[in-house]
């Protein structure tokens, strides 16, 4: 079912998709959260198969799977911002809890996604129970020593449409060092953290997924081999994930 939110003073498009059969009481509930758009692919596409995937979350384990697309990309409104982003996690989570009869919130993401699920997660505490990360980096150090690069970049697929955004660009430029995963893994543990990471990955390098690893000290590592960056297109990543999260019910 497609589904708007507010994350702020911006209006969120998603899709939510509820288990067929719900026996009495509350279920396990998962927000899954798509990576920053590619060259290619652009904001307005940049997760368009993410519902299908909730949709199996839901009908194969019994979850309730809610995904949406980030302020700037699909049918969402607002403009790309690492905190804007952040927010628009912690904006998915509350909406669950005060929507919906869950017996408790998991967080899984692909790309910046991931990584930011796992920020939210430290920021959110016990609202959440655990959190997947797929391809996320460890930090976002490379786009802070070029933040114009990367606004260009952001107008080039769409994710920044206004063109008087952002109204301060050294405000803008300073989230993408404020935002430190490789410091909320630390601050999230010992709470459950998955970590999947393709080993030929030529955008989010394995050793972030190790750097992150080590900052939780009790995460559970997989690396796929061979696989690349796109872990969502992947097979075994997404096996990985669905029993992840089955072990995390039981």
């Amino acid at each position: 079912m497609e589904i708007r939110f507010r994350s702020g003073d911006v209006e969120l498009a998603g899709h939510i998709a509820r288990p067929a059969r719900v026996a009495a009481g509350k279920v396990p509930a998962v927000v899954i959260c798509h990576g920053f758009p590619s060259a290619v692919v652009g904001a307005a596409d940049a997760a368009p198969d993410f519902p299908e995937l909730a949709d199996r979350v839901s009908s194969s384990m019994g979850w309730l799977a809610l995904t949406f697309t980030f302020r700037g990309c699909g049918e969402s409104g607002g403009d790309f911002s690492l905190g804007g982003w952040l927010t628009d996690v912690e904006a998915a989570v509350v909406h669950l809890r005060a929507t919906e009869s869950v017996e408790g919130v998991w967080l899984a993401g692909f790309g910046t996604g991931g990584a930011l699920c796992l920020s939210a997660a430290a920021f959110m505490g016990d609202r959440v129970q655990g959190v997947a990360t797929l391809g996320a980096p460890a930090d976002f150090d490379d786009w802070a020593s070029h933040p114009r690069r990367l606004l260009q970049h952001s107008r080039d697929v769409g994710a920044v449409r206004s063109p008087n955004f952002p109204p301060s660009l050294d405000a803008w430029s300073r989230e993408l060092r404020a935002v430190r995963p490789v410091v909320d893994a630390g601050r999230w543990s010992p709470r459950p953290l998955l970590i999947v990471h393709g080993s030929d990955d030529q955008q989010v390098p394995p050793f972030d997924a190790r750097v992150l690893s080590d900052a939780h000290g009790e995460a559970e590592l997989r690396l796929i081999p061979g696989a690349g960056h796109s872990l969502r297109h992947d097979p075994r990543a997404i096996a990985v994930l669905l029993g992840w999260l089955d072990r995390q019910r039981q």
